[in-house]
């Protein structure tokens, strides 16, 4: 099968870019979110099902392989954007995290500690044990609130039965001195099939637009970014229709979304593939204040999937898809999604 890596026209981002006849100079920020695949420590938690991730289950995780596994995941993150902006995301969201432990332990691997980030993270009662976080550079960003709000969501056959799945995570801050709110997502996934499961991820599409609601009310240009792995494809009914996305960011009206991954999704591209088809569920979605073209405060400029050949499977059956790192034991490999990114530009002044 065929696959078109995203490219980006990234050369106005180097120190200066010229428009008629004034060169303006702009600073420059990654916003990114990022599936981490299973990031579990060794140790069994009695609180969760991570049995499978201990050195006696099934999986045979041992302090080694977490090790090499930190030490993968870091690299990823050091590198997204870091050919445009010199630096690793200033903002990245994570899911697939098993607790705190492994972020700190993830952050002090050698290509993050010296970046300085904090951690915003909830344990959430989803029953893998699996949350969602932000990472954040503190001296770009410095949060000023934050909430965990649960998604309530019951099961197709049962509906007095509760399904336990990942919190969405409300992050709102400075982002060098400018106010802007993070929302980072893992909604539920396709298990049973993609149009029995649908009902799940329309409930986390809702729980997402209230919150966003919730903000605009309070300031109806406010600047909004909705990232994470949502279980759905751009086109999915789940965010055109609850979310109401918009594919082009021109002729936005207040309060509305924008999806520069619908575009990339129609063109083929993914984050991740199954039985020969790509998908497009890692996004990042903006509210109309980051679309405008005025940079005199930060806008969105551009937007990518971060799949640099090392992340690619090498060889055999599945050469292209992303090099998961557990396959019937530990591959070597990373995740089996591939980083999305966002660059927010401002000019100079």
């Amino acid at each position: 099968m065929k696959f078109s890596f995203y490219f980006i026209g990234i050369y106005l981002l180097f120190i200066s870019a010229t428009f008629g006849q004034n060169e303006k100079q702009y600073k420059v920020n990654t916003v990114a979110f990022y599936n981490v695949e299973n990031l579990f420590d060794y140790e069994d938690d009695p609180l969760i099902f991570d049995d499978d991730r201990t050195p006696e289950g099934k999986d045979h995780w041992t302090q080694e392989i977490y090790e090499a596994k930190l030490a993968n995941m870091a690299k990823v993150i050091s590198e997204i954007g870091e050919d445009v902006t010199g630096n690793s995301p200033a903002l990245i969201g994570l899911s697939e995290i098993e607790n705190r432990r492994v972020l700190e332990d993830l952050l002090n691997q050698e290509q993050l500690v010296n970046k300085d980030y904090g951690i915003v993270h909830f344990d959430s009662p989803d029953r893998r044990g699996i949350d969602v976080a932000l990472l954040y550079q503190k001296k770009i960003f410095t949060p000023t609130n934050y909430k965990a709000y649960e998604l309530v969501i019951f099961d197709d056959q049962d509906r007095s039965k509760r399904v336990y799945t990942r919190d969405q995570l409300l992050v709102s801050g400075m982002l060098d001195g400018e106010k802007i709110s993070i929302i980072v997502n893992h909604w539920p996934s396709r298990s049973g099939g993609e149009e029995r499961s649908r009902p799940k991820r329309i409930k986390a599409a809702e729980l997402n637009k209230h919150i966003m609601d919730s903000l605009f009310s309070e300031d109806p240009y406010a600047k909004i970014i909705t990232m994470g792995d949502l279980n759905d494809d751009p086109i999915s009914p789940s965010v055109k229709e609850i979310l109401k996305t918009k594919s082009e960011r021109e002729d936005m009206k207040v309060k509305e979304l924008y999806n520069p991954m619908e575009d990339m999704y129609k063109k083929g591209m993914g984050t991740l593939a199954y039985r020969d088809a790509w998908n497009l569920f890692d996004q990042i979605i903006m509210s109309t204040e980051l679309t405008k073209k005025d940079y005199s405060s930060y806008r969105f400029y551009k937007a990518g999937i971060f799949n640099k050949n090392y992340l690619a499977t090498p060889r055999g059956q599945y050469k292209g898809y992303p090099f998961r790192s557990f396959v019937n034991g530990f591959t070597g490999g990373y995740s089996d999604h591939f980083p999305v990114f966002i660059y927010l530009i401002k000019e100079k002044t």
